[in-house]
């Protein structure tokens, strides 16, 4: 897959101290885009910054909530007072929690669909009215494989990742004159931190990995061209849609 030079264009990543959310910032940098990093932990952020200003790209560290109203607004203010514009927004923050629905407090639910959906409304909220304004842009939601199957233990992140499908589609049918893209990538099981509980267990690992009949965890550089044509133009007259990277688990 050919990649697409993104020089000029301004991307913002929430989630992206590390793991996938780190991947695709880098892809972003890479492929010539100034790139907004946007976690809960600084120093992550500002280690990818000095890598990619080192490498001669241009890069911001922004410390966000996005489960806060003006904390997903100063960051997307901090980009455009910094850039100038906003081209492309990736909503990657995400968190998972694992225990059976009886055992659930409401507190943990509620902590997981704030993040995981609240987030991804406030992001494509604030950084949409600049697309809409502008009446060109690309917004790339992180959804899950998880949205398409019943796994047990995982209800409240099943639920808050099928959500941001639905989110998307209608999100791209209302954007889309205005020369907006909505789309959506559905990642399964990458070895990531997000995941250590699986890859560092090998007797876990090895039940995840036989449910995968491509029989291994995806890498983050495999989620990266994927990341790069929805961010691109070759996108332009693609919206509302999924594409699931699970090495055909969601289909077995």
């Amino acid at each position: 897959m050919t990649t697409e030079s993104l020089e000029g264009k301004v991307a913002i990543v929430t989630g992206a101290g590390r793991g996938l959310g780190r991947a695709m910032a880098e892809a972003l940098a890479e492929a010539g885009a100034a790139v907004t990093v946007a976690a809960r932990t600084e120093s992550e952020l500002d280690s990818f910054v000095d890598e990619v200003k080192s490498a001669g790209g241009a890069a911001l560290a922004c410390p966000t909530d996005v489960t806060d109203e003006s904390s997903v607004e100063r960051m997307v203010t901090a980009t455009v007072d910094t850039f100038g514009r906003v081209d492309i927004l990736v909503n990657n923050s995400g968190i998972v929690a694992t225990s059976p629905l009886v055992d659930q407090s409401a507190q943990e639910w509620d902590r997981v669909i704030a993040t995981n959906l609240r987030g991804t409304f406030l992001a494509t909220r604030a950084a949409g009215r600049h697309l809409v304004a502008q009446g060109s842009g690309k917004v790339i939601n992180i959804a899950s494989n998880f949205a398409l199957q019943g796994i047990a233990r995982h209800a409240a992140y099943s639920a808050s990742k099928a959500a941001i499908l639905g989110f998307t589609r209608s999100m791209a049918v209302e954007w889309a004159p205005h020369g907006v893209q909505v789309n959506a990538l559905a990642p399964g099981y990458f070895a990531t931190a997000l995941n250590a509980d699986v890859h560092g267990d090998p007797d876990m690992l090895a039940r995840v990995v036989r449910a995968i009949p491509a029989r291994r965890m995806g890498s983050p550089d495999e989620l990266k061209p994927w990341l790069l044509l929805l961010a691109g133009s070759a996108s332009d007259f693609m919206t509302g849609e999924f594409i699931v990277i699970d090495g055909g688990q969601s289909v077995r």
